[in-house]
């Protein structure tokens, strides 16, 4: 299947290519500009494959890097600037996870895709005590965690508007278990960086993206956390039994 990959070039990014490719489908990575790949050069190399940079806040450009595209992988994210003040004053985080989203779901639309998969954010212990079901939302209220809930709102909107193929996947802090490093570049388990519930390996989580990318599923929602006791907070134990998702980042080492 011919794939496109919004957000190719960062942390998460980056392994979903990877998985992709060796799940046998042509993959086109999308981002805003050759900046963006720069970032995890060191880490992850240079990515030589088919790469279309595009702005995701202009729907023009969304629509044309979409050309001749099967199915979408949604992964393009903005975290907002930590300080209240700084964060009242900047679009960005509407611009790209809000207006962003809707030109991918409507371009999708437009172009009868097979397959949307969009990256969601949640916590893997409700606040409240409650089971996150798929259909318990986060209950946080940062700009943030706001913008997250849209998006998945935004998801159910053209499921039940338009029964838009969507599958919705919920991670909660992604890490690398392979070369233990964080996506905020810490060492893991070290220097208070030890494994917490809520931790997901990056590989784990592109290779729910290809599960998710090859299934039949109308609509659905998942955790996707890979630590054991998660199961007991989470519909984490669904990405297995539903979507066949096997957990191979070895977390535990960073305990």
């Amino acid at each position: 299947m011919k794939v496109a990959v919004f957000g190719a070039a960062g942390w998460l990014g980056r392994a979903i290519l990877t998985h992709l490719e060796d799940h046998g489908h042509q993959v086109r990575g999308i981002d805003y500009g050759e900046a963006a790949w720069k970032t995890w050069e060191d880490v992850d190399g240079k990515y030589d494959g088919d790469i279309v940079h595009a702005d995701i806040a202009d729907y023009d450009q969304v629509i044309t890097a979409l050309e001749g595209q099967e199915a979408i992988v949604h992964a393009a994210v903005f975290f907002p600037p930590p300080d209240p003040a700084d964060a009242r004053i900047d679009d960005k985080p509407f611009l790209i996870n809000l207006k962003g989203l809707w030109n991918v779901l409507e371009g999708a639309r437009l172009a009868a895709m097979q397959r949307v998969v969009h990256i969601g954010s949640c916590q893997t212990v409700h606040p409240q005590g409650e089971f996150f079901t798929a259909d318990v939302r986060r209950p946080d209220g940062s700009l943030y965690a706001v913008s997250k809930r849209l998006q998945e709102e935004m998801c159910r909107q053209y499921w039940d508007a338009f029964q838009l193929p969507l599958v919705v996947l919920r991670p909660d802090y992604i890490v690398d278990t392979r070369i233990g490093l964080g996506r905020q570049r810490e060492t893991l388990g070290v220097d208070g960086h030890e494994a917490r519930n809520g931790w997901v390996c990056r590989h784990d989580l592109a290779e729910a993206c290809c599960l998710a990318i090859d299934s039949d599923i109308g609509f659905d929602v998942f955790h996707i956390v890979g630590t054991p006791e998660a199961a007991q907070t989470c519909n984490v134990e669904r990405s297995r039994s539903v979507l066949g998702l096997k957990y191979e980042g070895d977390l535990e080492k960073y305990r």
